[in-house]
């Protein structure tokens, strides 16, 4: 079996994505996979397997903006991008994604998972109440992972920088603005911080209009939307407690608030922001935590 078969799929305005399909042979259950900001699905290939081969297929694409998606000079859209985005059209892709998963993979569970920006993007998704998404995508997902969500920066810009910013993503919210990480923060491993900054389909900046939604949105998760998520929805997240990108405290936040039943929050002492690239057993014992509570709520259907 291929370790992944590549597509590119028509999605929401007409937009090209380039996916990532990592098929598992008699799945049990099937993730949506969201990346974080600026990167690309092709950063997880030391991942997505892994999760197949124990029975988890994996539907990945690059999100609106960012990767293929956005730049491959062939294949993308003519009206895409870099860092061309929002979160409205966000999640209607997502929605899009997982309707996809459920035409090819009838009658299996499905999970919604997401890294940093698109971890904050899969709780949105769920707790969002203007334009929600269609009931029954919602009652379809048996759970969400969501892994060092940006709900608040560690450090945060200033109350003034970000009204400013506002402001400025309403008159011009393609333009792009330095929004540099620094790659040391990322794991302790530094082959694959070296490798971040090496990679080409990387860009150390953003939109005004995609930063403004990723700070705000993730804001507004801590302080509104929490209210919206619906009781008989599973959810587990995890975050490192060393995290200098995403803050673990915000996360702990927003898992005590949601009224789930069935909720979990891991912290991962000493651990950075991607503790999938995390050495010394950090990573295994991150995915073994996923595959526990994938297993643990296959068939799982929310009631709204």
């Amino acid at each position: 079996m291929a370790e992944f078969v590549e597509a590119w799929l028509a999605g929401p305005n007409a937009t090209q994505f380039y996916t990532r399909t990592y098929p598992a042979e008699s799945p049990k259950a099937v993730v949506v996979f969201l990346h974080g900001f600026a990167e690309h699905i092709g950063r997880y290939t030391h991942i997505h397997p892994r999760l197949a081969q124990n029975g988890v297929a994996v539907f990945a694409f690059d999100l609106r903006g960012f990767g293929k998606t956005a730049q491959d000079t062939e294949k993308k859209s003519s009206h895409s991008s870099y860092g061309k985005t929002s979160w409205p059209e966000n999640f209607a892709d997502i929605e899009w994604a997982i309707k996809h998963v459920r035409k090819e993979y009838p009658g299996i569970p499905v999970f919604l998972m997401g890294h940093s920006m698109g971890a904050a993007l899969a709780l949105g998704f769920v707790t969002r109440n203007s334009a929600p998404p269609d009931p029954e995508v919602i009652k379809s997902l048996s759970g969400v992972i969501s892994q060092s969500p940006l709900v608040h920066q560690t450090y945060p810009a200033s109350k003034a920088l970000r009204w400013v910013g506002g402001k400025a993503s309403m008159l011009a919210p393609s333009t792009l603005i330095p929004a540099p990480v620094k790659a040391e923060h990322l794991s302790h491993d530094d082959e694959f911080n070296a490798s971040y900054l090496k990679d080409p389909l990387i860009k150390p900046s953003g939109s005004l209009k995609g930063i403004h939604d990723m700070l705000t949105g993730g804001e507004q998760l801590l302080e509104v939307h929490y209210k919206h998520w619906p009781e008989s929805l599973p959810v587990y997240i995890v975050h490192g407690s060393e995290d200098k990108v995403t803050c673990p405290k915000a996360s702990k936040a927003f898992h005590d608030k949601i009224s789930a039943h069935k909720k979990q929050y891991e912290l991962i002492e000493g651990g950075f922001h991607e503790l999938q690239n995390e050495p010394d057993g950090v990573k295994e014992k991150v995915y073994d935590g996923i595959f526990a509570f994938i297993e643990a709520h296959l068939g799982v259907t929310p009631k709204l």
